[in-house]
């Protein structure tokens, strides 16, 4: 069997307040055109498919029109809901998605069936573990988190008969894992739970860690396929995109990370002001990481209409902010007026000299701010 495992779609996700929706769509439409190719016999969701739990309109209306997608090529679409989805909206009409083949499992069930795909070799069973807090959990098994989750493991085992091939979808941290800004911390006190819980299945498709990575691989696999698209700027680096995995027809395993080519990458550049006003065009998000001893007035504008339009942070690297300017501490108990300690201050900052149209202004507005404070008597 052929499966493309995914996770952590993030629909209506912005990064520094930028909204991600058409790149979003763009990275689905490349997704749509990896199913095209590669002909899976169903693709997994492993839990985060919105970035909260109350999504914006077009989030749901892209979601919906992607599973739609999926479906019509008589593919099966098994998804779970991850700590970002809210999992009794997204449960809305999942009885009746079956008939489509559209498997949505959003809470855990006291009596955790399995779903059953075949192919040519036969049956492989799908056990579908939705993310849930320990309250959610206590009322049903009376355990503890992690005991509950190898509970409800052991539970969804006994439906799968011995010697069948079996696949869990899991949205959980497993220990070890790397972690990424991006990412919520799990609530209410949950911890990490050890891999070893899925040693009976053939593979573990698991949601929640932004970055792709194989926490076992030998015997049985248990794998994070990572975020479709880059959600912090520490995310920078990873290859993003969705794990294509076969399973034979006795129940081995082999898997490829496929890299999904984004709309704008998610870039960190480092650089002096001026050489990086004069870098190659680009339409990527950008955070600069600038190199200049001294800060520079208005840099994210220059750096915004020059080479980085789509730039949303930066910082000073090499810089240490002192407390006082060094000329402010030597002339401590001086008679120094309160523009002179401007001055002081603006040198710093800026390496120029406060003179001109900017010193007469700020002349101008401390008289002011003392004749108010006289109650204009002077």
């Amino acid at each position: 069997m052929r499966i493309i495992h995914t996770a952590d779609w993030h629909l209506g996700k912005t990064l520094k307040s930028q909204p991600l929706l058409d790149d979003q769509i763009y990275i689905l439409d490349e997704l749509l055109k990896l199913i095209d190719d590669t002909k899976p016999d169903a693709v997994i969701i492993a839990g985060d498919v919105y970035d909260r739990s109350i999504p914006p309109v077009d989030a749901v209306v892209l979601f919906d029109e992607t599973v739609y997608k999926i479906i019509s090529r008589k593919i099966s679409v098994l998804c779970i809901s991850g700590n970002h989805d809210g999992a009794a909206r997204m449960n809305f009409g999942s009885r009746l998605f079956e008939r489509e083949n559209f498997f949505l499992t959003t809470k855990p069930s006291a009596n955790p069936a399995p779903v059953v795909l075949s192919d040519e070799f036969g049956e492989v069973y799908f056990t579908l573990i939705p993310f849930f807090v320990p309250a959610d959990v206590k009322n049903i098994f009376a355990q503890d988190f992690n005991d509950a989750n190898k509970f409800y493991v052991d539970e969804a085992r006994k439906k799968i008969p011995a010697g069948k091939r079996s696949v869990a979808v899991a949205h959980l941290f497993v220990t070890g894992g790397v972690t990424s800004e991006s990412e919520h911390k799990l609530v209410g006190g949950i911890g990490s739970v050890d891999a070893q819980i899925f040693s009976a299945f053939n593979y573990t498709a698991l949601g929640h860690l932004h970055k792709p990575q194989t926490m076992k691989k030998t015997g049985w696999v248990v794998r994070y396929s990572g975020s479709l698209l880059k959600y912090s700027f520490d995310e920078s680096t990873q290859a993003k995109g969705a794990t294509l995995v076969e399973i034979s027809g006795v129940g081995e395993v082999s898997f490829e990370h496929i890299d999904l080519k984004p709309r704008r990458d998610v870039r960190v550049v480092e650089d002096t002001l001026a050489n990086l006003r004069g870098a190659e065009y680009t339409t990527d998000y950008i955070h600069a990481n600038l190199t200049d001893k001294n800060y520079a007035l208005y840099a994210m504008d220059k750096l915004r209409n020059g080479a980085f339009p789509n730039i949303l942070s930066l910082s000073f690297v090499n810089l240490e902010r002192a407390e006082e300017t060094p000329a402010s501490k030597n002339r401590r108990g001086a008679d120094v007026s309160t523009l002179e300690y401007f001055a002081d201050f603006y040198k710093h900052e800026t390496g120029g000299e406060l003179e001109g149209e900017y010193r007469a202004t700020m002349e101008n507005f401390l008289a002011e701010l003392e004749r108010e404070s006289y109650g204009g008597r002077l």
